[in-house]
């Protein structure tokens, strides 16, 4: 193995508890629920203004609000897996911009290093600092959203080399200066993208949400006066603290090692195996990542902030009470990581597909304490986001179209009750898919299936959620990229449940071959073939001879088990 750096200790939340007992309780919530309102203000606006299915159907972004210490104040409901990258990204672009100092009412920055922002260029960060009328700064509003191209080898990547291979970076620069656009930027932008109508009105699309949801922060500030809305702001942070810690403590002290491996690196077959190790002291929760692999020849590696961002996602999914999410739910976790590694990737590491490993560590957290609590942690998920990525030229007009997706899986079964069926993996639990009108619609392609597919779950006394099986027919030739993970190893049952079934992909061409596909960057795909993703299901909890015999016939009733998987998973309810 390649020689590693000193293992590095990075904390997940800024700032520790104050005991701000002084403020108002009532206030205390009525700013916090102001502050998600404008968290959802910029999301809606967003939505409302934005060109690619991507976003406004997807909702593959993330839509902020941080204090002026780079603290969370709130976040939309979106992508979770994006939640603790943002305070890297705003830290970042202030910092390259000058600092604060530097920094100018109106002024909108820029930043999609992956170093800096934890995910691969085409997730560009736009960051808007906010000022009261006297010119005092109060806080950020940001938007983290998918460009659908950035100008990278294709408009999405499995078998990058290096960085430079991955899309055009902005280090951290100023789009908007005092509230006027600074021309030369967006002309970059648009001249290195295949899609530049689709990124200039997404582009647009960010710059009025971020000034809707500053408009909402100003508003709010005023409303209370600066010394009142900082006393509820901490009061609110020592809160979300004490629930998660409140959550930890409910974990016997120890040491849990989770084991995973990625299928492959994107450029070759071999499998990446890594450990992810969870240690509870009190109501510390440490991700140690340090027994990981060399950063990788191919694109799986995943930069830091998003290596912290599983863990929080990880520890607010188990812990966070169900609140939105704020900077107090993360001072309870630590990570530590060695620079050089797979998850502590440096320049020029390709890192092109970071969620995919980042996805697969959370479920390794997850696979470490489920040894400690099972009663806490579901077995496993599909593990996968199963994202697709389509592209070609319409065969009319000669327009270049692109459009993408994360399809559901199934989720694993837990202490409560069944695992989710059709469900995205919970580190992007607020996305979804676009209507199959509306995909119909607008791409060269009709769906031949979409169905949710018997006998994929996990078998125990819980069963694992069900897979979906989705088939698309081009009706013009296109290209693809598949980025399925987790086809060697399907998601695995807890406390004695079944293992779900993997997922797959295959291409049905038109003259009968069938080619299996997995990792592959502009796979063509001719008019009249058939791409068939079968999404993976969830583990199953518990031992299968303790379900309820009736939960076991509603299942073959309702077609989500077969009567003959039923009769062989679960003999007792047909005695």
């Amino acid at each position: 193995m390649a020689a590693l750096g000193d293992a590095v200790l990075t904390t997940a939340g800024k700032g520790r508890s104050t005991g701000a007992r002084d403020a108002d309780p009532i206030t205390t919530e009525v700013v916090r629920h102001g502050l998600n309102s404008a968290a959802n203000q910029i999301k809606r606006a967003l939505i409302r203004t934005s060109f690619s299915p991507v976003i406004y159907e997807v909702l593959d972004f993330a839509a902020v609000v941080y204090d002026r210490h780079f603290r969370m104040l709130a976040q939309a409901p979106s992508l979770p897996a994006f939640m603790g990258t943002m305070s890297f990204c705003i830290e970042a672009a202030v910092e390259r911009v000058g600092g604060v100092e530097a920094l100018d009412p109106g002024d909108i920055l820029l930043i999609n290093d992956p170093y800096a922002s934890g995910s691969h260029p085409q997730d560009a960060a736009m960051v808007m600092p906010v000022f009261l009328p006297d010119a005092t700064l109060i806080g950020y509003t940001a938007i983290k959203g998918h460009w659908l191209d950035i100008g990278a080898l294709a408009p999405y990547c499995t078998n990058t080399k290096d960085v430079y291979q991955e899309g055009v970076v902005f280090p951290g620069v100023k789009l908007f200066a005092r509230g006027e656009l600074v021309r030369d930027i967006y002309r970059m932008i648009l001249a290195n993208t295949r899609m530049p109508m689709h990124v200039a009105g997404d582009v647009n699309a960010e710059v009025v949400g971020l000034r809707t949801g500053a408009a909402a922060l100003v508003r709010l500030v005023e409303r209370f006066g600066l010394t009142r809305f900082d006393e509820a702001v901490e009061r609110m942070y020592d809160h979300g603290e004490a629930v998660v810690r409140a959550t930890i403590e409910r974990i016997p002290d120890g040491r849990y090692v989770g084991r995973g491996s990625m299928d492959s690196d994107g450029l070759t077959d071999d499998p990446v195996p890594f450990e992810v190790t969870v240690e509870i002291d009190g109501s510390t929760a440490r991700l140690d990542f340090t027994n990981a692999p060399p950063a990788t020849a191919g694109p799986v590696n995943c930069p830091l902030p998003m290596t912290m961002s599983a863990a929080r996602v990880v520890f607010t999914f188990l812990a966070g009470g169900g609140e939105s999410p704020n900077e107090g739910h993360f001072r309870p976790i630590e990570i530590v990581t060695r620079p050089g590694s797979m998850f502590h990737p440096q320049p020029p590491s390709p890192c092109y597909l970071f969620g995919w490993s980042a996805t697969q560590a959370a479920d390794a957290a997850l696979r470490a304490l489920g040894e400690a609590v099972p009663e806490l942690v579901p077995a496993d998920s599909a593990g996968d986001i199963c994202a697709l990525v389509w592209w070609g030229r319409r065969e009319r007009t000669g327009e270049f179209w692109g459009d993408g997706s994360a399809f559901p899986s199934g989720q694993g079964a837990g202490s409560r009750g069944d695992g989710g069926s059709s469900q995205i993996h919970f580190m992007e639990a607020a996305t979804r898919i676009a209507p199959a009108e509306v995909w119909e619609a607008k791409n060269p392609w009709v769906f031949e299936r979409i169905e949710l597919a018997p006998d994929s779950g996990g078998a125990g006394k819980h069963r694992g959620g069900l897979g979906v099986d989705l088939f698309f027919e081009t009706i013009e030739d296109a290209w693809c990229t598949s980025t399925l993970e987790r086809t060697k190893s399907p998601g695995l049952g807890l406390l004695g449940g079944g293992a779900g079934r993997p997922n797959s992909g295959t291409v049905r061409y038109p003259d009968g071959r069938r080619e299996p596909i997995a990792k592959v960057t502009g796979q063509a795909i001719p008019r009249g073939a058939v791409y068939e993703l079968r999404t993976g299901g969830g583990g199953g909890w518990g031992a299968p001879a303790e379900r309820d015999p009736s939960a076991v016939h509603a299942d073959v009733r309702e077609g989500y088990v077969s009567e003959e998987r039923a009769r062989s998973d679960y003999p007792h309810a047909f005695a």
